[in-house]
């Protein structure tokens, strides 16, 4: 047998080089290629990702329609991010920073899981002792848990074949191994081979299959980009170390969509689901000051309360100062050159900092209003009323466009206790809209919403 050889693999797309590049000829990426040792490996028969060695075509018409099963994970923020529970055969990968909760969610979900299903807890990164001390602080009995301290994946396997688990929870897939690889645990070539043989006993038998993913100090998952493309939903647990709120957002999901959210709170006892963030989010919000604005946005299905902050100050420099956390930078650089043109206000002389309260990040234009609001009350120094939410969308001509789902936005704000809505003009003209308890103001330009504002401050 030849002797092992070094390569250098692109963590991107996979691709193998002689020699290291900075950017890779396949995928464009740029600094993604790590050094590997690859040893040749005898040729076998692979089976194909069901578990079949010998496949052939069938017609269309001749297949048939799964009947997937989904169970739930006893945490009902999470099922809601999932689509309804946990597919039975699906591969989910669940990929947050270090110390956000990950295994601790992991072992809330074992404990619920194993009242109904056999479960595997494959750790490759504590020990036996480490998940009894986690399992008692938690309140987890475990009871139908199966716990294996194991990094080689073929040992991993053939103690699943002894055991037949209904879930298998590895924590995490950068720790597992393959002997049939030369390169250590984590490379891309090692990921992609022990995720593949997670893929295939889950495809073949049936299994669910939680996989840990450790992220890169880019913020991503660390390993092949493939590894993202491979499994069936990707989740990133999302959350400031500073505070104890954690969000579990879905980039990808076969079986759901990807816009749910589930919104937690780390106690000491464990994750705790937080069934109506709104007023989470607006804990704390301060009264009759400026530069605050509140917006209803939705994630998914589920309408937010969202508080926006805005201080505007002067500025001795000649370059003033942009900073947005929560809300994308390019996006609030578009709106302050709408106001500056469309209503003359001099935010070019001033330092400018945006915030989103509760760690949530606004992406939907329909905040774009709430966000002009927040700015110019700021740079005027004049209160927006605290009983008043704002949607819409902005344009460059700095019109106020319709947004979708907004009776649905408005009932939400209505019930935290709102009472005046400024709304886009079309919305409620097109469907001649009226909420029970809600004041809806329609605009049609932002310069309306500038004459409710002064309006407001004079009564």
């Amino acid at each position: 047998m030849k002797a092992p050889k070094t390569v250098y693999i692109c963590a991107e797309c996979g691709h193998k080089s002689a020699k290291w590049l900075g950017k890779c000829p396949s995928c464009g990426a740029w600094n993604t290629f790590e050094e590997e040792t690859e040893a040749p490996v005898a040729t076998t028969l692979r089976t194909n990702a069901i578990g079949i060695a010998d496949n052939h075509a069938v017609t269309f018409a001749e297949l048939e329609m799964p009947d997937y099963m989904r169970d739930t994970t006893g945490l009902a923020e999470l099922d809601r991010v999932l689509g309804g529970g946990l597919v039975t055969g699906s591969v989910v990968l669940l990929s947050g920073e270090p110390g956000i909760g990950k295994s601790t969610l992991l072992m809330q979900i074992s404990d619920s899981l194993g009242e109904s299903r056999r479960v595997l807890y494959v750790s490759g990164e504590e020990s036996g002792g480490q998940l009894k001390m986690r399992a008692r602080r938690l309140g987890v009995d475990g009871k139908s848990l199966f716990v294996l301290t194991e990094t080689n994946i073929d040992r991993i396997l053939e103690e699943a074949k002894k055991i037949k688990p209904d879930t298998i929870i590895v924590d995490s897939i950068q720790t597992i191994y393959s002997e049939r690889s030369a390169s250590t645990a984590g490379s891309v070539t090692q990921v992609k081979e022990c995720a593949l043989s997670f893929i295939a006993k889950a495809k073949s038998e049936g299994i669910s299959v939680l996989l840990v993913g450790h992220v890169n100090k880019e913020g991503g998952i660390a390993g092949p980009k493939v590894l993202e493309h491979m499994v069936d939903a990707v989740l990133y647990f999302e959350g400031e170390r500073q505070q104890s709120y954690r969000i579990i957002r879905a980039i990808k999901n076969r079986y759901g969509s990807t816009n749910e959210i589930g919104v937690f709170e780390m106690t000491d006892t464990g994750l705790v689901e937080v069934p109506n963030p709104s007023e989470m989010l607006l804990a704390g919000r301060p009264k009759n000051t400026s530069g605050n604005c509140a917006v209803c946005t939705l994630e998914g299905t589920r309408p937010l309360i969202a508080e926006i902050q805005a201080l505007v100050t002067p500025t001795p420099f000649p370059a003033p100062r942009r900073t947005a956390n929560g809300i994308e930078y390019n996006r609030m650089c578009l709106i302050l050159a709408v106001l500056e043109k469309r209503l003359g206000l001099k935010f070019f002389t001033s330092d400018v900092y945006m915030n989103v309260i509760g760690g949530l990040r606004l992406d939907e234009p329909a905040s774009d209003a709430a966000i002009a609001l927040a700015l110019i009350s700021s740079l005027t120094d004049r209160v927006v009323p605290d009983d008043l939410v704002a949607v819409g969308e902005l344009g460059l001509s700095g019109e106020v466009r319709a947004v979708s789902n907004l009776e649905q936005r408005v009932k939400e704000a209505a019930r935290l206790g709102f009472t005046k809505a400024i709304v886009p003009y079309r919305n409620v003209e097109k469907r001649k809209l009226t909420v029970d308890g809600m004041e809806l103001i329609p605009i049609k330009s932002i310069y309306e919403a500038l004459k409710v504002m002064k309006a407001e401050n004079k009564e």
